[in-house]
């Protein structure tokens, strides 16, 4: 009986011996995975610094560039001298090309090209936008309160700088009215006068008539000053 106690309490301190040893190399491996702290080794995966947009100045490392901007002579010169005229104006040497041989550098401000390339971008990306197609539906049996209500919608659609595709739904024998749909057209062009222009006359594509009318630049600019 006393041995049989024993030897299931040899092999309880067995089982305890494996936990810990488990346990252990568990928390040996969660460590290993964390990023170093303060003199901790180096560790690539958690030290990755993000590419810089140019390389200027000092970072620039191929032996000669294509030199290129205001008050320079353009033409080919050792990187060191290019650097050298740089810093006499004052201003940095920055690679726009480095894929050429030799990779083309230009004189400037960086700071001030950066923030009229994030300027310009964000000019781009507000013309883009500006640049969607809102609809407006018609039937040829439109009556002149719904007239009204979707001409106002379209000047404001206008006013904000956005192209409008307005079109007459033709159902059924309703195709036979062609022209009703012609000349609800033209009248709409000439509520929006003041607002856009008509691209060209109407045109039939199955069962649909549509014109295209486009903001006038003097409105379109006007709503660009209003979102600044």
């Amino acid at each position: 009986m006393k041995f049989c106690t024993e030897k299931r309490q040899n092999k309880l301190n067995a089982e305890i011996a494996i936990s810990l040893t488990t346990k252990q190399l568990f928390t040996k491996q969660v460590l290993m995975a964390l990023p170093p702290r303060g003199g901790g080794r180096f560790n690539p995966r958690f030290n990755r610094q993000p590419e810089p947009e140019h390389r200027i100045n000092e970072r620039i490392r191929v032996p000669q560039v294509r030199l290129v901007g205001d008050n320079v002579t353009v033409g080919v010169y050792p990187t060191q001298e290019a650097l050298k005229i740089a810093q006499e104006q004052e201003l940095d040497l920055v690679e726009i090309s480095p894929t050429a041989d030799p990779p083309v550098c230009k004189v400037i401000d960086y700071k001030k090209f950066l923030y009229e390339k994030k300027k310009k971008e964000k000019e781009m990306k507000a013309n883009s936008k500006q640049s969607e197609i809102k609809e407006i539906r018609f039937t040829p049996g439109t009556d002149d309160h719904d007239f009204d209500f979707k001409a106002k919608h379209a000047e404001k659609f206008l006013k904000d700088g956005n192209k409008v595709k307005a079109y007459v739904q033709f159902k059924g024998r309703a195709i036979m009215f062609q022209d009703r749909g012609q000349l609800l057209l033209l009248k709409f062009a000439e509520r929006l006068a003041e607002a856009g222009s008509l691209e060209s006359m109407p045109k039939l594509e199955g069962k649909r008539m549509f014109a295209i009318f486009t903001p006038k630049t003097g409105k379109k600019k006007a709503a660009q000053k209003t979102e600044e």
